[in-house]
């Protein structure tokens, strides 16, 4: 990696943010690409945010990425929206304009599309066929932040319909009354948790959401039984891998995407914005990215 006094500085923006990857993964794009430049983690309390965002272009950053807890904050701190960011509601990636001006986007969803479509290359969203989704529903597990940027990713790629399952039924509906507002009423249909596993009746996507299957947290309680073995499913999780949901449709026969990816593609359209290049994520920065 080359650093001088003109490096193009870039950063991860959270509380806390040492358990983040990104610095490990943009790091290691600068290095392959021979760029003179630094991503550095930023641990910033809530409280000082808006402070710390606003001061980005003052310190020579063209940006940053803005991880829990704090894209809600971002989303209110920036100067412009861009649509993506703007209908999920939270920003992830802010990117300093020519103008001093601080935009913010959201490419969790972009993220989430090229995972699946990488991972299981027959998979085509609501372009239509019957294999690896189609036209099928597409059942999404949780109703956070998360859940919000997959459905809408969904919706933008033509999903006709998104049942949307969590525990507290009152967050899903106020999730499902402000997409609404979007041009996709009447396509995101709340299910009930004791309901679950009959919404899994002929889709053609299953997503979980949750940290439910992530390391240290119980397996999601999913029986998969209704199922179709066409649906491929993800799950964002990627700590473990394979999570208990992804080993179970797999010894059933479903496709599945692990959640790694979806980590790795989200990253890329922020770095092409900072460092002017388009990076590649192939195998070896998977394992990379893992062992850090």
């Amino acid at each position: 990696m080359t650093i001088s006094g003109k490096a193009k500085l870039a950063g991860v923006m959270g509380w806390p943010v040492g358990h983040s990857r990104s610095p490990r993964l943009h790091n290691r794009w600068l290095d392959q690409y021979g760029i003179d430049g630094a991503y550095v983690p930023l641990a910033v309390a809530p409280e000082r945010a808006e402070q710390a965002i606003r001061a980005l272009p003052a310190l020579g950053f063209r940006g940053c990425n803005v991880t829990v807890p704090l894209k809600e904050i971002a989303y209110r701190s920036v100067d412009r929206l861009d649509e993506t960011a703007r209908r999920i509601g939270a920003v992830n990636t802010i990117v300093v304009a020519e103008d001093g001006a601080l935009v913010g986007g959201n490419t969790d969803g972009f993220g989430f599309l090229e995972n699946l479509r990488a991972e299981c290359p027959e998979w085509n969203g609501g372009e239509g066929g019957s294999q690896g989704g189609g036209h099928g529903p597409a059942v999404v597990i949780g109703a956070g932040g998360a859940a919000r940027a997959v459905v809408v990713a969904l919706l933008d790629a033509g999903i006709p319909e998104v049942r949307l399952v969590n525990r507290t039924r009152a967050r899903a509906e106020e999730m499902a009354a402000d997409l609404a507002r979007f041009d996709f009423a009447g396509r995101v249909v709340v299910v009930e948790w004791v309901s679950r596993e009959t919404a899994l009746d002929g889709a053609g996507l299953l997503v979980n959401t949750t940290t439910q299957g992530m390391a240290g947290q119980p397996a999601l309680d999913l029986d998969l039984g209704a199922l179709p073995v066409s649906a491929l499913v993800n799950d964002i999780v990627y700590v473990p891998l394979e999570t208990p949901l992804l080993a179970a449709a797999r010894a059933r026969g479903n496709p599945v995407a692990s959640g790694i990816g979806m980590l790795l593609h989200q990253a890329r359209p922020g770095f092409r914005a900072w460092f002017g290049v388009e990076p590649q994520v192939t195998p070896d920065l998977t394992r990379y990215v893992l062992e850090g």
